[in-house]
């Protein structure tokens, strides 16, 4: 288009080079560089200049060439079009840029929602030669998250075409003009990276724990990113990123802050951890948990698989004659049992309507209580069930060893049950069978207060960096306590746990489990020890007597330990 001198309309002296502009007097601009170099400045929402001589904006509609027309877009169509377009857009004016495409209801809900998602306070669209009805442009935008400003820059192409219906040259709108990335149903915002920000697991040492060092650990690390992101001082940075129509994130496009990892204090000791890994690796399926009697603190938690939601703090089933340990208190503190009084161990006793036995049929003539203990007499426990209540077994497991209370542990954990029943049932809780439930943390915790003499609840995390209140329990009586402590050396020297603790010096003490399952063709291994300050239990499915697979798992575990 001429003016009446004859030189292009927007040309300087009618020389057709092409000129940039940028933000000027606070005006956003956008710049379309052709045959002839057109600036486009524009002054608030909605204005925007028009190439051409016509008084109005009738060269855009091109109304007056009818809807049969369908030859291309002139190339001073394709600069109109695309200088308005762009102009629009840079103007934060959806409608009227929406207007100036073939689906004004798709482009206004894409450029608007681009506008509000992206926060893009600055923006400014530079258009280049076109190639036919193709124009190439620029878009550099500033963007600002949380008072964070960055500046963002990319190239994308529009395509101006003859509108079928109307005639009108318009923008062949598609989602890739906003970005070419972008496709149907996709849009493009501004937001913080991940669900939250990434934090550093420490050991008790300081240093970070990772599940390519300890594999055990990964459900547990992802536990406590999960639970104290946002407690650990991290920050999840920020991004421009693709996302589709659920919200989910297919592509980042640029990175606008790094996120910064938060810490959060473990009680885990490296030394005893790969020790308690390198115990259950062989292993299909089992657990080891190492606990610190003095403290509570939680040294080790290992799992195989690894990786696998794991049975070392959160696994449910009866743990078996090592639960002897728990009602052998109950009975010595009730003064149904002493270590060296006699105790009866019968081949059988009925109780309930059950007639229980020992492994093997075996039987002890003239025994002791602690030789019962030592050797896992079953029925000089369930002999004892006539004088008990159906209730004072769990109120003992409460009190005594703090089972069934909340414990607050830093992550999810399954802390004991001891349900009320009756008869045979009952009867059977005394030797770890019928509704009693645990795991290999709740069975060390248990070897740890025998050994202390107090219940301390297992922790992970130390409760100082969160402020959680631990879960209190009386304890066993110090006389309790120390009868314990003798049964479980005596088993550990002299019983069943000797072949396994053979070889360990210091104060020692240890108990075996083989828990019946129903459908299983072998019971679960169990074992529950302690050395000095350190407390081990383990368990192995489905494989055999406790003292056997389990309780080499446990040894080799207080091995590492002072």
């Amino acid at each position: 288009m001429r003016d009446a001198a004859g030189r292009p309309v927007g040309c300087p002296d009618g020389t057709g080079e092409g000129q940039e502009k940028t933000m000027r007097d606070g005006q956003r601009v956008a710049v379309i560089s052709g045959a002839c170099a057109v600036v486009v400045a524009v002054a608030g929402v909605g204005a925007y200049a028009l190439l051409g001589g016509e008084d109005d904006a009738s060269a855009l509609t091109g109304s007056s060439a009818g809807a049969e027309q369908t030859e291309a877009p002139t190339d001073a169509e394709v600069a109109e079009v695309s200088a308005a377009f762009l102009a629009a857009w840079a103007g934060e004016d959806a409608t009227a840029a929406a207007a100036l495409t073939d689906d004004s209801r798709a482009a206004e809900t894409a450029l608007t929602r681009f506008a509000e998602d992206t926060l893009v306070s600055e923006l400014t669209l530079t258009g280049d030669s076109p190639t036919g009805a193709s124009v190439p442009f620029t878009v550099d935008a500033r963007v600002v998250f949380e008072e964070e400003p960055a500046d963002w820059s990319y190239a994308s192409e529009l395509t101006v075409v003859r509108d079928a219906a109307t005639g009108d040259a318009v923008v062949d709108w598609r989602p890739e003009v906003l970005h070419p990335q972008l496709g149907e149903d996709h849009r493009i915002e501004t937001g913080p990276v991940g669900d939250f920000p990434p934090l550093r697991a420490l050991d008790l040492h300081g240093d970070e724990l990772s599940a390519e060092d300890f594999p055990s650990l990964s459900p547990v690390l992802a536990e406590l990113a999960e639970r104290y992101a946002d407690q650990a001082g991290g920050s999840r940075g920020a991004e421009i990123r693709i996302v589709d129509a659920e919200g989910e994130r297919t592509a980042q496009l640029m990175e606008l802050t790094d996120p910064v990892p938060g810490e959060v204090p473990t009680t885990i000791d490296p030394a005893v951890q790969r020790a308690a890994e390198a115990a259950v690796q062989d292993q299909k399926h089992a657990a080891v948990v190492a606990v610190q009697p003095s403290t509570g603190a939680i040294l080790a938690v290992a799992d195989v698989p690894s990786g696998s939601a794991g049975i070392a703090l959160n696994g449910s089933y009866a743990p078996g004659s090592t639960w002897k340990v728990v009602s052998g208190g109950l009975l010595l503190g009730a003064g149904l049992a002493a270590p060296d009084a006699p105790h009866p161990c019968p081949q059988f006793f009925e109780h309930g309507g059950w007639e229980f036995q020992n492994l093997d049929e075996f039987e002890i003539e003239n025994g002791t209580f602690a030789t019962s203990f030592a050797r896992s007499c079953n029925t000089a426990f369930i002999s004892r069930a006539p004088e008990l209540s159906d209730e004072q077994l769990g109120t003992y497991a409460r009190d005594a060893f703090g089972i069934g209370l909340d414990w607050q542990v830093g992550v999810p954990s399954h802390n004991g049950t001891v349900p009320v029943e009756s008869q045979a049932q009952m009867a059977a809780q005394l030797i770890g069978q019928a509704g009693v439930r645990a795991n290999p943390m709740v069975m060390a915790s248990v070897s740890a207060t025998v050994k202390s003499g107090v219940f301390r609840q297992p922790y992970l995390v130390p409760p100082s960096f969160d402020g959680r209140d631990l879960a209190r329990a009386p304890g066993p009586s110090a006389e309790t306590a120390q009868q314990l402590r003798g049964l479980l050396n005596f088993t550990a020297t002299s019983g069943t746990a000797a072949e396994a603790m053979a070889g360990l010096d210091g104060e020692i003490g240890g108990k075996t489990g083989s828990a019946e399952v129903m459908d299983q063709d072998k019971p679960n291994a169990w074992f529950t020890a302690y050395r000095n300050d350190l407390a081990v239990a383990a368990m192995v499915s489905e494989i055999g007597h406790g003292g056997t697979y389990a309780g080499p798992i446990v040894a080799q575990v207080l091995r590492v330990g002072s």
